[in-house]
């Protein structure tokens, strides 16, 4: 057990079902592989309390499972938690493990340590969040976060229509420390409703005055009522809020409640859990764009199942520097020109 983490291993016994070769999207291929038994894959996680994590781990529970292999998983305490991780790392590494997938904390402090996992002939691939850089890992499986955040800009500016001009904006962010995944989200967010984003790999260099800020939340509820906390004393008149995920947008809400503005605020965000989806469908969040975190480790344990069985490594989408699991629009309140799909139907696929 390691001092800075949470640890859970799932052992599966009896032979595997099948062993899939990703090409694209969500192409699988059946073959029996030899690594059924004692294969170790590992999951680490930023937490093991936000949703999203929790959903991505029962996804690689399941493929681990229907492919015999043994599941070890691992959590920071929190989100930021660096050290956990490559605690983590290290000791699937000592253990053998044939493949480690892993949403990095800290993309660009992680990546010697990870450089050390490829370098022992471990297949590691980034879940959701991208290493800084991306090549640090062998692959990458993850929403198409810049689209994930220009789709509800796209739907605000829509929304908003000729009041366009008056909106003044605040983004609640996960953290100051520029993670990819935090960029891309705010930044596509940004670009989709029009603002110049300046450089599109970094936040809070914009001079739009529709901007009133951008504070951080570490993805949790708590930090996103504080986050908004803040803000609305910067410019109580905020009326459009970005955050980088629903339980942020879940505090957020709260925190508008406590000041009286909740009906005056459009709240837009990235995940798509069923919780969330739930906020779209009670009129909390106005849109949000939903993400397959089981899918996504489900693709990632059958790729580790796969590369070793034969060796082969995944493959990127056609055209992208990653493998993109797809995401999609969820809003009661559909614009035109914006792709969506209604709550109701968003709760039937919620973190599938």
């Amino acid at each position: 057990m390691l001092k800075e983490l949470t640890f859970t291993t799932t052992r599966i016994a009896g032979a595997a079902l099948l062993a899939a070769t990703i090409t694209g999207v969500w192409t699988l291929s059946t073959t029996t592989p030899a690594f059924a038994e004692g294969g170790i894959v590992g999951l680490i996680t930023k937490t093991n309390t936000n949703p999203f994590f929790v959903k991505m781990k029962e996804g690689a529970e399941a493929k681990a499972s229907e492919l015999g292999m043994e599941l070890r998983s691992f959590a920071g305490k929190y989100d930021g938690d660096n050290e956990a991780q490559v605690a983590a790392i290290e000791s699937l590494v000592a253990a053998g493990a044939k493949g480690i997938l892993i949403t990095p904390s800290d993309p660009a402090a992680l990546t010697d340590t990870v450089k050390r996992a490829r370098e022992a002939g471990v297949l590691v691939i980034a879940l959701d969040t991208p290493f800084d850089p991306i090549e640090a890992a062998d692959a990458t499986f993850a929403t198409d976060n810049f689209k994930a955040g220009e789709l509800i800009g796209q739907w605000a500016a829509a929304k908003m229509g000729t009041d366009v001009g008056n909106a003044k904006i605040a983004t609640l962010d996960l953290s100051e420390a520029q993670i990819t995944v935090d960029v891309l989200r705010n930044q596509g967010f940004l670009t989709g409703f029009g603002i110049d984003v300046k450089d599109v790999k970094k936040m809070y260099d914009e001079d739009d005055p529709r901007l009133v800020g951008g504070d951080s939340t570490r993805g949790s509820e708590e930090g996103g009522r504080t986050a908004m906390e803040n803000l609305l004393q910067k410019d109580p008149e905020i009326n459009l809020i970005h955050t980088i995920n629903e339980p942020a947008a879940a505090g957020a809400y709260e925190a508008l409640k406590a000041f009286g503005k909740e009906k005056d605020v459009l709240v837009v965000s990235v995940d798509g859990g069923c919780p969330g989806v739930q906020n779209v469908a009670d009129g909390i969040i106005g849109a949000t764009s939903m993400q397959f975190p089981l899918k996504m480790a489900a693709l990632g344990v059958a790729a580790v199942a796969d590369f070793a069985a034969t060796g082969a490594k995944p493959k990127n989408t056609p055209g992208l520097d990653f493998l993109d699991t797809g995401v999609t629009l969820i809003t009661d309140q559909p614009v035109d020109g914006v792709p969506s799909i209604s709550s109701k139907e968003g709760l039937t696929q919620c973190w599938g």
